[in-house]
């Protein structure tokens, strides 16, 4: 028998194939394998969710059987944000010691300019979703004059900010990124939930360079497949033309913002800019995006899919949903079990020192005197009862609040009997 320079014995047709069945029932016995690992995966992924999701469902708090969260619970260390109704602080709770965000917002504010539904809104949406990929309401409650979201304190910073730095990110970031997003609205389209102002101020990043979508002040429940609604609403340059047009919208703006937001991560500016309004909505509605000649076939396919103008014809759209998205080129090699499990890894990360930090904050906000300043309470008579049932506990946090304020309590009063 022939001998390989290897020092291998070398087999003739038929041994080559015996060997080619060999290899090709141990290729398929490794992916029969990999599959099982990879179902293994959601399947712990899918129970741990459940078990978070059944400890922060909605629960109304009363004088009576929970505990009474407030302003004063909170030390408040820096400004990390700045919305049309407040600002969101890095805060400290006294009991525990635990960092989170919470954003404050005026009453009086919010209903003057007709807002307390899409806030109410907010609040009802953000107890009803648990997923990696969206940031976690821990609390909320409210004063006679401001309301308040007790959120997981992010401390990555806005993906705005993190671009800004960066000029761009790779394909492989953004790909990453983009499937953390698309996963993220998948499940929030499955629950009827629609974004809607999807854009990098509204993406986080977490030490681990992992995203969170949040801020939900404009998002809306109760849309189906096919669902429509008709309100001109989100941020210009990421808005689907539907919304521009006026003729309703539904899932698939969110897909369009995907695009737009993809675009950005790879080219460093979105695709379409104009120095007016009205010019901007011209080139939305009507102008063909320029792509960059560096970008790859696969990226340039999944783009020119996204920015369809035609919702009905934009990747993302139909029953299928984002099962069609997933499936692209784009994403090849990418494992969507092990991404749903948090098992994929970023290969940026932003800088994080430790749970205080705020290095990943635009200055303009951290270098602001953090004070919760007073503000005028609603006087109104039709305003009365606006946002009752407003106050808000996650379960998980119920214990732990109760022991943590019993025996802050008790250290007050024996502070004060000595």
């Amino acid at each position: 028998m022939p001998i390989s320079a290897s020092g291998h014995a070398r087999t003739g047709s038929g041994g080559s194939e015996a060997e080619a069945a060999a290899a090709a029932a141990a290729a398929a016995e490794q992916q029969q394998q990999q599959q099982q690992q990879d179902a293994a995966a959601v399947a712990k992924a899918q129970r741990d969710l459940l078990a978070d999701a059944a400890s922060v469902q909605s629960v109304a708090v009363t004088d009576k059987s929970q505990p009474k969260l407030g302003p004063q619970d909170f030390e408040i260390l820096r400004v990390v944000g700045q919305g049309a109704f407040g600002k969101v602080f890095q805060v400290r709770a006294r009991s525990s010691g635990k960092v989170f965000a919470m954003k404050v917002m005026r009453k009086e504010r919010i209903l003057q300019r007709d807002h307390g539904d899409y806030v109410r809104a907010e609040r009802d949406l953000l107890t009803a979703v648990v997923h990696p990929y969206i940031v976690t309401l821990r609390y909320s409650f409210q004063s006679t004059s401001k309301l308040y979201l007790v959120l997981d304190f992010i401390n990555g910073g806005h993906l705005f900010f993190n671009l800004y730095r960066q000029g761009v990110f790779g394909e492989d970031v953004a790909r990453l990124y983009t499937a953390e997003i698309v996963a993220a609205l998948a499940y929030l389209h499955e629950r009827g939930i629609v974004h809607r102002d999807l854009k990098p101020e509204n993406v986080l990043l977490d030490s681990d360079g992992h995203v969170r979508l949040t801020d939900f002040g404009l998002a809306k429940g109760d849309m189906q497949e096919g669902s429509r609604t008709n309100s001109f609403i989100g941020t210009m340059e990421y808005m689907a033309p539907e919304i521009i047009d006026g003729k309703g919208h539904g899932r698939p703006v969110d897909w369009w913002s995907t695009g737009i937001l993809l675009y950005e991560m790879l080219a460093g500016q979105p695709p379409f800019r104009a120095k007016s309004r009205a010019a901007l909505q011209q080139q939305i509605t009507g102008a063909k995006p320029k792509f960059p000649k560096f970008l790859s076939s696969n990226a340039l396919s999944l783009l020119k899919g996204l920015l369809v103008r035609d919702p009905a014809q934009r990747l993302g759209s139909g029953p299928e949903g984002a099962a069609a998205i997933k499936r692209h080129a784009f994403f090849k090699g990418l494992s969507w079990s092990k991404l749903e499990a948090r098992q994929l890894e970023s290969k940026f990360k932003p800088g994080v020192k430790c749970s205080l930090s705020v290095e990943n904050f635009d200055k303009i906000w951290t270098e602001q005197r953090p004070v919760d300043s007073p503000c005028g309470t609603p006087t109104d008579p039709s305003y009365a009862g606006a946002f009752e049932g407003f106050t808000y506990i996650a379960p998980s946090f119920m214990a732990s609040s109760m022991e943590a304020m019993a025996a802050a309590k008790a250290a007050h009063q024996q502070q004060q009997q000595q």
